[in-house]
């Protein structure tokens, strides 16, 4: 009776159409911050390495490289304050978590980059 509940109150916060995107994937997340009374868009780009949780609870881990450091900051993915999500490029991968990712550094950090077909399919 109670996870009914729980399930009738997340479903009024889920988004209707989430944002499809795959672990490995280069992305460009497009965040509201509010400054005082002001609200700007600050884009956050860089790989997916993980995803974990369940409806309301979903997150997404996007890790990039800044002046040489590692960043890494986790967005549930039904936020409000996530604008739109927008994917660059798609890797190949072939684990569902890439935080081997962490102890690589320069060219050793890129992923092969995923071809997708040209919609042309043989009958």
């Amino acid at each position: 009776m109670s996870q009914e509940i729980i399930n009738h109150v997340e479903q009024s916060s889920l988004n209707s159409n989430p944002p499809e995107f795959e672990i490995g994937d280069t992305v460009d997340v497009h965040t509201k911050i509010l400054e005082g009374d002001k609200e700007r868009i600050q884009i956050f780009s860089g790989v997916i390495i993980a995803r974990n949780g369940t409806g309301t609870r979903a997150m997404f881990t996007v890790r990039r490289i800044v002046a040489g450091q590692g960043v890494e900051r986790k967005f549930p993915l039904h936020s409000p304050r996530i604008a739109k999500i927008e994917v660059k490029r798609s890797g190949v991968v072939r684990r569902a978590k890439l935080y081997y990712l962490r102890e690589r550094s320069g060219k050793a950090v890129r992923l092969k980059e995923r071809r997708v077909a040209s919609g042309k399919t043989k009958a």
